[in-house]
């Protein structure tokens, strides 16, 4: 209790006491402007709305799971490949496809690299398949990072054709990497990871649950 009464009177909170209410107020004000300032983030709207789609862990590394009934439009792309040729959207209809976007000299891609590889390599066979999009290398220094870190997909060059980018734009923001999308057999985004995945098993649970849907 703030106040106490000793002898008829009301004890005032301790100089201390007082500091410490303050600071909290003040605390509360910024998480409050904090909140607002991304009001227009669906994410950070859904994790206000508190109904559990959307997971943020300490270091900012955030979930973000669709029910089917709630995603947008299929998203249409194509792009130059680091491997040679090109590829679109129409190669994985019908397929669970998971679109990681990286670059090389980004740290938490390259320790975040081997766990997509051991991802994708779990799925092996199934109607599971995954695309990187490199935000700004050339073949050469995507293949060279794909071959050091184990990684057997091929990734479209947004150095080729910034249309994949601007494909995905709408979808999840690309200002920072890495950002993982799972999108599901209809080619509609089921599920956003945002920041380093540091355990494989938490893409892997979003690819089957999606794989998994009627």
């Amino acid at each position: 209790m703030t106040g106490q009464s000793v002898a008829g009177r009301t004890a005032r909170p301790s100089g201390a006491r007082r500091v410490r209410a303050a600071a909290s107020a003040l605390l509360a004000l910024g998480l409050v402007a904090g909140l607002a300032a991304c009001t227009d983030d669906p994410l950070a709207e859904q994790y206000r709305a508190g109904d559990n789609k959307g997971f943020v862990a300490a270091d900012g590394f955030t979930v973000n799971e669709i029910p089917p009934a709630e995603r947008t439009d299929p998203v249409e792309f194509e792009g130059v490949l680091d491997t040679g040729g090109t590829t679109s959207s129409a190669d994985y209809a019908g397929e669970v496809l998971v679109v990681n976007f990286w670059y090389a000299q980004c740290a938490p891609c390259r320790v975040e690299a081997p766990v997509l590889a051991a991802a994708d390599e779990a799925f092996a066979g199934q109607d599971v398949a995954f695309l990187g999009v490199n935000l700004y290398d050339g073949a050469a220094a995507s293949r060279a990072f794909a071959d050091k870190h184990g990684v057997a997909y091929p990734s479209a060059l947004a150095s080729e054709d910034g249309a994949i980018k601007l494909a995905f734009a709408g979808e999840t923001p690309l200002n920072a990497v890495p950002v993982t999308l799972v999108l599901d057999k209809e080619g509609r985004v089921a599920a956003r990871l945002i920041g380093q995945i540091e355990d494989a098993s938490i893409l892997e649970t979003l690819v089957r649950e999606t794989l998994e849907e009627s």
